[in-house]
């Protein structure tokens, strides 16, 4: 199958990765826009897992303003080298991420950093509506099902409320995550989200 340049462009925009990088990815997949996004995927998260361990000593501390200077949000994205620090892709993708930031408020940067007290204020609040929902009906569900669709609502508004598992409000068909992974994979080195601090005018 013909790879054509179209496919190669609707590829890198969904996924960020590298122009030859969307086309090896088309080609190993015979064009399937579904198949090579995963392939791609894969890569960069087998890339950015050899990397991980790296320290990222070097980086930026990128600040965004919104509207009339009434939120604001400043981010520091870490990475090994100043060399890749000064890159335009990696000063690119902190103001993005400072952007979404500000956009989607996240609470935490990873789901394990997510505060515990939130998480058991969110359970009492699940299991009161399922109680809620089984006085009016008159029908109890079983515990063992009470806890999973606790456990999926819990697990929805981690996944709603952590930097890295957000879609990218600018391309929902990433996370932040993804294009981290893409980015590393694209740069050669390890590169982290460290921390965030957003400010909102009356909060």
């Amino acid at each position: 199958m013909e790879i054509t340049s179209q496919m190669v462009k609707e590829l890198r925009e969904k996924t960020n990765a590298g122009m030859m990088d969307c086309k090896k990815a088309l080609a190993e997949t015979q064009g399937d826009m579904e198949k090579a996004v995963d392939y791609l995927r894969q890569k960069g998260l087998a890339v950015a897992a050899k990397r991980s361990g790296r320290v990222t000593s070097e980086g930026v501390v990128e600040c965004y303003i919104h509207g009339v200077g009434k939120l604001g949000v400043m981010v520091e994205v870490g990475c090994e080298t100043d060399f890749v620090a000064k890159t335009d892709e990696f000063k690119a993708f902190a103001k993005d991420v400072a952007m979404h930031i500000a956009a989607a408020n996240p609470v935490s940067i990873r789901r394990e950093d997510m505060p515990q007290e939130m998480i058991a204020r969110e359970r009492e609040v699940y299991i009161s509506q399922i109680k809620e929902e089984e006085a009016k009906t008159g029908k109890a569900k079983p515990e063992n099902i009470v806890g999973k669709i606790v456990d999926g609502k819990i697990d929805k508004f981690v996944a709603e409320n952590c930097l890295l598992e957000q879609k990218f409000v600018k391309n929902p068909d990433v996370s932040i995550q993804d294009l981290l992974t893409g980015l590393i994979a694209k740069m050669g080195e390890n590169i982290s989200i460290k921390r965030f601090a957003r400010f909102q005018l009356g909060a």
